[in-house]
């Protein structure tokens, strides 16, 4: 696609445009778990949330399911070491921490590249799968975004193409005029190709280095777009 045929750009929100803070990290699961006499060993998250990572399924028609998410943290929570008994209810309360817009924190190219992009004329949009309210998100992290979609207000997550269209037709535009950026191979790259439109893999880790429309962070992302100065 040429940079001159684009009209919007999409982007997916976590790992994307933000990092998780402390309290969703290993030491948010040990703070929550002693509000309920347990205790959990924080140098075991990284493991146990690669095993649950494993056993990680979407619903098989795309529905938003938030008890998808409980049962995924509460095996962290198991796999950190925590007490079976009150698992689940240290689970709920991780979960719900990752509502809050507080606990989040803007990478630090995120605004130059959307300033970047705006003086290009386009329009941006975000489109999430998850729980939070992205409107509240947006003013409270002083996003600059034309539209937001999340799948818990959707009813369907990425890589429906539904959750897509529904951003692209709020504002205006047709798959073949947009671009999605995100972290997720399936979801927002695979996803957004599955349906016409531009997709860049933001790979801050480094795992994807065999996918050729990949950035490693968003500094490139004009170019990558094909966006030039006239």
């Amino acid at each position: 696609m040429a940079g001159h045929d684009l009209k919007a750009v999409l982007f997916d929100v976590d790992f994307t445009l933000v990092r998780p803070g402390p309290e969703l990290g290993p030491e948010g699961y040990l703070r929550v778990a002693r509000r309920y006499g347990s205790e959990v060993d924080v140098s075991r998250y990284d493991e146990a949330r690669a095993a649950a990572l494993e056993t990680l399924e979407k619903h098989p028609d795309f529905r938003h399911d938030e008890e998808i998410w409980v049962q995924f943290t509460e095996r962290i929570v198991l796999g950190m070491g925590g007490d079976p008994a009150n698992a689940r209810a240290i689970a709920v309360e991780v979960e719900q921490a990752w509502e809050r817009s507080e606990n989040f924190d803007i990478y630090e190219d995120v605004e130059p590249a959307l300033d970047e992009l705006r003086g290009y004329g386009l329009l941006i949009g975000l489109v999430s799968n998850g729980a939070r309210d992205l409107r509240e998100f947006v003013r409270h992290h002083g996003l600059d975004a034309d539209v937001t979609v999340a799948s818990r207000y959707h009813g369907t997550v990425k890589p429906d193409p539904s959750i897509f269209r529904k951003a692209l037709d709020r504002l205006g535009v047709e798959p073949a005029e947009a671009a999605m950026v995100g972290d997720h191979l399936e979801d927002d790259f695979e996803g957004a190709r599955a349906l016409g439109m531009r997709a860049v893999l933001i790979d801050r880790e480094n795992r994807y280095p065999e996918i050729a429309d990949r950035l490693t962070d968003l500094n490139g992302l004009p170019a990558a777009l094909g966006l030039v100065r006239a």
